[in-house]
Parts: C-alpha cells; structure tokens; sequence
C-alpha cells in the first residue's frame, strides 16, 4: 500500500518572520526536490495579495490564485530554498526543521 504524504498543515506552518511579516516555516525536513505543497485558492484574473502567477506552457496563458492554504506565507528571498513548477512548491536544497521557506518572487524585491 502507497505511504500517503502528510497533510500542508503537518508539513508546514505559519509564524512571524525575519524577512517580513509571517512566513512559512517547516515543521518537517524537506530533500532536495521533494515536494512541500500546492499552493491552492481560487483562480484570480488581477493581482493583489497572495496571489500567484504561473505560465501555463500547454495553454500559452498566465493564470493565478488567490493564496488561501499556508502557502501564501511564502516570503521573497534572493536565495530561495524553494520554487514552483506549476502551483506545486518544490524544494531547492535540503531544508531543515523551522527553517523559512521562500521564493523568488521574479525580481520583487
């Protein structure tokens, strides 16, 4: 029988953060290229906050969600230790129990 992944919320939570506001923060280690979540909320067509935005290659389009699970706690970092591919979140390098999660924003500072 297939090992179910613990649910987001087993994974991750949210916490105030050194880089800005709250972040996300990993209550469970996470190897290079595992993955950590979905980023999940309703599709949005204006931007505002978190939300994110992904190019769908097979369709051609950018298309984006309103953030309403943990994951829109992610915070922006020049070195992230994480990164989409599509609306599932990946990790980059290994990442350590209570250890921030962050992205690149795509050139946001």
């Amino acid at each position: 029988m297939p090992v179910r992944p613990l649910p987001l919320a087993a994974r991750v939570r949210k916490d105030r953060s050194p880089i800005h506001g709250n972040g996300c923060f990993a209550r469970v280690p996470f190897a290079t290229g595992e993955r950590i979540g979905t980023f999940e909320g309703p599709a949005v067509t204006a931007d505002g906050p978190h939300v994110l935005w992904v190019y769908d290659a097979a369709g051609g389009v950018l298309c984006a969600r309103r953030g309403d699970n943990l994951l829109r706690w992610l915070n922006h970092s020049a070195d992230p230790n994480a990164e989409f591919d599509g609306f599932d979140l990946y990790a980059r390098r290994p990442i350590a129990v209570g250890e921030e999660l962050s992205i690149d924003y795509g050139g946001a500072a």
